[in-house]
């Protein structure tokens, strides 16, 4: 998204002094500003940029004649590589978190080995690409300064190790308050959460409980004097990375069973419908043709992986952090370039965020996609959060040009597990109320009764 006070501009990138991005003719770039280009040419020269890039650890760019969109403050403009889909931290399961954790570290370990540093540690200069974490901010580096303290190290541990250890610690969904603190959670709240029990751990004690309770003393002293600060020796600095490594290292998500985390495994299919429901659906993404596709309720994405193993991108979107973590380590396992798995509750999707609303995009400002796949989710959108069949068509319809949708009837063992607890108020929530609401946003370009079972596939086209 483009800033509307700075057209061209992407609105979340307007807080490093030393450069932005922008868009021209449909192109990604991002000015380079003379102030920081001592800097840009030591990341080159030192080998630092090569080195990074050639790890996965870094998003490559190419140098262009481009003029500087601010020409008054432009040395240089460089096009960086574009990603399928940005992603937030508070759409990431715990696996994905503690990967781009460690990845920083990582390219903070390299730099201090070239001379230079990460003069920011923001979570949201971390994406995923080709199943990897990556740095796509290349002005997030400077030189290093004999003596200096690590910048960053207080934005590491609140965008990083704090939301770690309390999703460790306290529960997997603790990492959606990195929603509500855009900037990191607080080290004094993050010390309350996890209690005193987490005090007996060195390393969250150091870098949680001790670091938050000098952040109130510095705040009520003011900052210190001229001439009183202190410094960190290479050695001190090369200590506080290893304590950090550790400490995250150290932190395990022992996951329970959730109620849809084994989804596959309990649900109603047999062996031959589902495998009727493998082979429809990949008939369908062929005829479809995408070359991007969203999973809405992907739950494990084994759906998912029928587009992404055709070489198609693929996000898979689930509300049940245990899903996505095990999506997530197969995805690691199988070093799998083309799946990333996503935390999302499609009744309160990510909206825009932070300044002006408009510093994180919503889901639907990233669309749309090429094509969205709903299998086995409108009972859920319908029936257990009384989403109107009309609404949830327009919903999707909003986000994708096709639509591959599994409609599953009263009748089915997982609609009756919905309305066990529940009055029956859906008089119209049949397969012609379905394709009658669906009918306004879309034309029922095939369909399909899946064999063995009384669910429905079709494969639908926008009006």
């Amino acid at each position: 998204m483009t800033s509307t006070h700075d057209p061209g501009r992407v609105a979340s990138s307007f807080r490093d002094p030393s450069g932005f991005l922008f868009e021209r003719n449909g192109v990604l770039l991002r000015q380079v500003n003379s102030g920081y280009e001592e800097h840009y040419r030591m990341l080159l020269a030192s080998g630092l940029y090569e080195e990074l890039v050639a790890a996965g650890l870094l998003v490559r760019h190419e140098e262009t004649d481009e003029e500087p969109s601010l020409p008054s403050a432009g040395s240089r403009v460089i096009r960086p590589e574009r990603l399928p889909f940005i992603s937030y931290p508070y759409e990431w399961c715990f696996g994905q978190f503690k990967a781009a954790a460690l990845a920083t570290l990582q390219i903070q370990q390299r730099a201090f080995a070239k001379g230079m540093v990460l003069k920011d540690a923001s979570a949201y200069n971390i994406q995923f690409h080709r199943g990897k974490p990556v740095l796509i901010d290349t002005l997030s580096f400077a030189a290093y300064r004999e003596g200096e303290p690590w910048q960053a190290y207080r934005q590491f541990c609140q965008h990083f190790l704090a939301p770690l250890a309390l999703m460790a610690r306290k529960d997997a969904r603790c990492g959606l308050m990195s929603r509500q603190f855009i900037d990191g959670i607080p080290l004094d709240l993050a010390s309350r959460l996890l209690g005193w029990r987490s005090r007996l751990s060195p390393r969250l004690l150091l870098h949680i409980h001790l670091h938050a309770r000098l952040q109130k003393r510095h705040e009520q002293d003011g900052p210190p004097r001229p001439g009183t600060a202190r410094t960190l020796g290479r050695a001190a600095f090369l200590g506080i990375l290893d304590s950090l490594t550790a400490a995250v290292q150290g932190l395990v998500w022992r996951a329970k069973e959730t109620p849809w985390g084994d989804y596959y495994r309990a649900t109603n299919y047999s062996a031959d419908a589902f495998a009727h429901k493998r082979h429809l659906v990949a008939e369908f993404l062929a005829e479809a043709n995408p070359g991007t596709v969203w999973d809405l309720g992907a739950n494990e994405g084994e759906f998912s992986r029928l587009a992404a193993t055709a070489g198609r991108f693929t996000v898979a979107f689930d509300l049940d952090p245990l899903a996505v973590e095990r999506n997530w380590c197969q995805v690691q396992r199988g070093q799998e370039e083309n799946l990333l798995p996503l935390l999302m509750d499609l009744t309160n999707p990510s909206p825009m965020l932070g300044w002006a609303n408009s510093e994180r995009d919503s889901l639907a400002e990233r669309g749309p996609v090429d094509c969205v796949m709903a299998l086995a989710l409108v009972h859920h959108l319908a029936i257990a959060n009384n989403v109107p069949l009309p609404q949830v068509a327009g919903f999707l319809a909003a986000l994708g040009e096709s639509l591959i949708i599994e409609f599953v009837p009263k009748g089915d063992s997982q609609v009756q597990r919905l309305l066990g607890a529940r009055e029956d108020v859906f008089p119209d929530y049949d397969e012609a109320g379905f394709e009658q609401a669906f009918g306004q946003r879309f034309a029922i370009a095939r369909k399909e009764p899946i064999r063995d079972s009384s669910r429905v596939l079709y494969l639908m086209k926008p009006r």
